[in-house]
Formats: C-alpha cells, structure tokens, sequence
C-alpha cells in the first residue's frame, strides 16, 4: 500500500512539473484566435487589434481564425473542444456566452464548464435613437409618449440583442413598443430616418454620421455610463430607468483546463493592452469601451448577464431553436 501511494504521490508530483514547465515555455509557437464571426465583422476588427498587440507583447503571432455560423455558435464550439493547452483562445461576446444558452434548443457547449475566461476587452452599447418629427427628446418624454399612443422599433430579430435591448426597455418602462423585424442593421436605421419605424437601439459608429446630420435624433446610451463617442448622450438609466443596461460586450477566453499560469499571463498583457492610448482609440473608433478586468470578474459578468437575459427571453416568448 505505501508503494502505491508513493507512486500515486509520485505521478501526481510529474504532472504538476510538467504542466509548470509546459506553462513556463510558452508560447513557443504560433497562437490561434477563433473568432465565430465574419472577417471585417465588428467582433472580428476587435479580435484583430488585439490580436496584433498581444502577439507583440508575447512575442509569438496570434493567428485570426474567422469561423462564423450559427450565431457565432459554430466558432465557439470549436474553441470548446480544443487542446487545451494556450494555443488556441477565443473571442466570446454577449451572444456566444449568455444569449446563446437561452436560445438553443440543444446547447452544443456549456459557456461556463467548457471554458475558463481570461479578460474582458470592452463593451459596445447602443445608441436610442429616433426619428426626428417624434415628439420626444428624451426618454422621460418617449416613455410618456407611448403611453399615448403605439410606438415600433427597429429589429434585426427577436433573438438579437438589439431586440432584446427593445424589449428590455419596454418592460422597464411598463410600456408597449412592437418590433418591426428587418434582415440587416443598415435598413433598420434607414426606415427611422424615413420615418416608416419610431426607433432603434442602433449601434454608434454607423449611425453617428446620421445623428451629426439631424437625420435622427439620439435621445440616450444603453450603456452603465456615457459613451465616449457621444459624451454629450445620457445614459437610459440616468434619464428615468435606473438599472436598465443593454451592452455587447467582448472578451476573450480558452478552453477548459487550460494553465492557471497562462491564464494569469494573457490577462495580465491583455489588461496592459487596454491600457495603451493607441489601442484604446482604435477600440473607441468601433464605439467600444476598453473595460479591462480580472477573469473572475468576466465569469461574473457572464453569469449576471445569463440570467437577465434568459428572464428577458423568457417574458418575450422567444422559443429555443
């Protein structure tokens, strides 16, 4: 029996050694970042600008692996089932890790057990904007409004954050707002210029040039604070519904099992990343707000996030494909 448990204490001992020594030789080759959306996508010049710097800073490249399907779902399964080993991470964001699990019928990963998070990168918040002959200028005001009289916003789908973002707000609110479906983002914000739909929970860098003209008038962010891109903009939640946030945000991530040391190593770049001004401008030109983090605070993120929006998805009645 001491035998045995010599030699269990024994292997035991190697593989710790090993995996140290492992984790202390990395990275010795080329990195993979799989990213579950299409090349020049907003998700994959995010991954790209981090992409270039972390291999700087590590000295190894970082290869950008677009595998777009599925919702992004594709990607992200694929990263679930990799080595896990510091050679190939991922880019998850609200859809991957939080709406995802809600809304399929058979989940293909599990956002929590398959992976092991690293940072958070930044987060994207929408802009409320509307068309301009709306009597409103402020969400008090559109809140009111409604209450009057049917309001429609934009949707590019009732399992899209944007939508979500709609519904969301209304059920804050305690109001109706009926969602006009469309194929793409840049019809939807089209239509609210012409006035065919009220609103939309848009994204900033597209409809900046349309607020600047007056073609639509932006009334708040959905972020917790301002956005630095439209630092004149309230927040929803400081215009009358404390609480309310609806952000895409962006992380990175690897596989299940992958070293601690690694883990605390790509955060600790990451973070220094988000830092540096030329990376945070870059960032800031796609209306993302670098937020850089502890992994602990990213698995917070996404299991607070889970659980909103899985009691949003449920009192919308949206069925799991």
């Amino acid at each position: 029996m001491r035998r045995v448990a010599f030699f269990a204490l024994f292997m035991t001992l190697a593989a710790v050694h090993a995996a140290a020594a492992q984790s202390a030789a990395w990275p010795d080759r080329p990195i993979h970042l799989i990213v579950p959306f299409p090349a020049g996508s907003s998700s994959d010049i995010v991954a790209r600008i981090v992409a270039q710097k972390l291999g700087e800073r590590l000295g190894q490249q970082l290869v950008v692996e677009n595998r777009p399907g599925a919702s992004g779902n594709l990607g992200t399964e694929a990263v679930a089932h990799a080595a896990a080993d510091g050679y190939t991470l991922g880019l998850a964001n609200t859809s991957t890790h939080t709406l995802s699990p809600s809304l399929m019928a058979k989940p293909t990963y599990d956002p929590v057990k398959d992976f092991v998070p690293i940072s958070m990168i930044g987060a994207s918040p929408f802009v409320l904007a509307i068309y301009p002959d709306v009597p409103a200028t402020s969400v008090r005001e559109l809140i009111s409004l409604a209450k009057t009289k049917p309001l429609t916003f934009a949707s590019a789908g009732p399992a899209t954050l944007a939508n979500l973002a709609g519904v969301l707000f209304a059920k804050t609110a305690n109001i109706e707002l009926t969602p006009v479906s469309y194929r793409g983002t840049e019809q939807e914000i089209l239509d609210v210029v012409a006035g065919r739909v009220d609103m939309a929970f848009a994204t900033i860098p597209p409809t900046l040039p349309l607020i600047r003209d007056g073609k639509v008038r932006a009334i708040a962010v959905t972020g917790p604070q301002r956005s630095s891109t439209l630092a004149d903009v309230p927040t929803v939640a400081e215009s009358g519904l404390p609480g309310y946030e609806s952000v895409l945000w962006q992380a990175l991530y690897a596989p299940a099992g992958t070293p601690a040391a690694i883990v605390t190593r790509l955060n600790a770049e990451v973070n220094a990343i988000l830092r540096d001004s030329d990376a945070v401008g870059a960032l800031a030109k796609l209306g993302v707000d670098a937020q850089p983090g502890t992994p602990r605070q990213l698995a917070d993120r996404i299991a607070a996030d889970r659980k909103k929006w899985h009691d949003v998805i449920v009192s919308a009645g949206i069925q799991p494909q």
